[in-house]
């Protein structure tokens, strides 16, 4: 079983999974050591390879696309040192290196592992509950709810907003941005009923930071989020795509829609005007008589 191991951590790979222990060296980013083990299965690999340096060189792992929700949700913001999918080489461990490249390589081919995208995930997002500070305030996720809690040092206008939480249900994504230059880092949470949004440091649905470039342990929060949302690139429900006629017509299909519509309502996203309305619209579908077949 190919095993390489440095100060920056070890790589194992036993033909199915690769496994990437980080190091315990003062050197390694505390970003990957609070991430931790990572079980990467071979399915989910898109390619490896050894990059030569002055001084040795590095491993790098390249993960097929929409495979796991820690890369979907950093989106290539991280700087290299913490990436969790590269390992420093010394000298001395080059030919290691390039034997441990090749064995993933031939199996990758034996097994005919598609370097394409994914349509579902295919390792964990972080467990929850979670919590990360950065900034302007504090998230936690309990793994059905977000809450934003702010510091002194949030905008008047967070301050006034007050505490936000919200549901996975109202979420349509979450988005991480490193800090840079003069800007700020952020982690905004996106709603379905979310009008043109602020800069992330007026936003009450995003906290944001002007120091630390990884903003904590965020990414790690927004890595367990997005795990439990669904999949970018997942095919659309089965009744999204029955013909339009067969749907509107379909007696339990109109009782889901009412009782979506129900929840909407108590969680305050429609208004009694609004609610109303859509249960106006949809009541006498549900007491018509079903279009001939044929």
């Amino acid at each position: 079983m190919p095993e390489i191991t440095t100060h920056d951590g070890t790589w194992t790979f036993d033909g199915e999974v690769l496994r990437i222990v980080p190091g315990h060296d003062r050197s390694v980013h505390k970003l990957r050591k609070a991430l931790g083990e990572i079980a990467v299965p071979l399915q989910a690999v898109a390619g490896v390879a050894f990059e030569p340096g002055r001084k040795g060189g590095r491993l790098r792992l390249r993960l097929r696309a929409g495979a796991d929700p820690f890369s979907q949700a950093v989106a290539g913001g991280l700087p290299g040192g913490a990436d969790p999918y590269r390992l420093d080489v010394g000298a001395d461990r080059t030919g290691v290196a390039e034997f441990f490249v090749e064995d993933v390589r031939n199996n990758l081919i034996v097994w005919e592992v598609p370097d394409g995208p994914c349509d579902k995930y295919l390792l964990p997002g972080p467990p929850a509950p979670i919590t990360a500070q950065a900034g302007d305030g504090q998230a936690s996720f309990d793994g059905e709810r977000v809450r934003l809690e702010w510091n002194w040092l949030a905008s008047d206008g967070k301050r006034r907003a007050g505490p936000q939480e919200f549901a996975l249900r109202e979420l349509v994504g979450v988005e991480w941005t490193p800090q840079s230059g003069m800007g700020y880092g952020s982690l905004r949470f996106r709603l379905r009923d979310d009008s043109p949004q602020p800069p992330a440091e007026e936003d009450p649905h995003a906290l944001a930071w002007g120091i630390q470039k990884e903003g904590g342990l965020t990414t790690l929060l927004a890595a367990a989020v997005t795990a439990r949302l669904p999949h970018p690139s997942a095919p659309p429900p089965a009744e999204l795509t029955a013909p339009a006629a067969a749907r509107a017509d379909d007696p339990d299909t109109v009782l889901r829609r009412l009782r979506e519509l129900g929840d909407l309502h108590r969680d305050g996203i429609l208004t009694d005007e609004e609610f109303t309305a859509a249960k106006r619209a949809l009541l006498p579908k549900l007491h018509s008589d079903p279009p001939p077949s044929g």
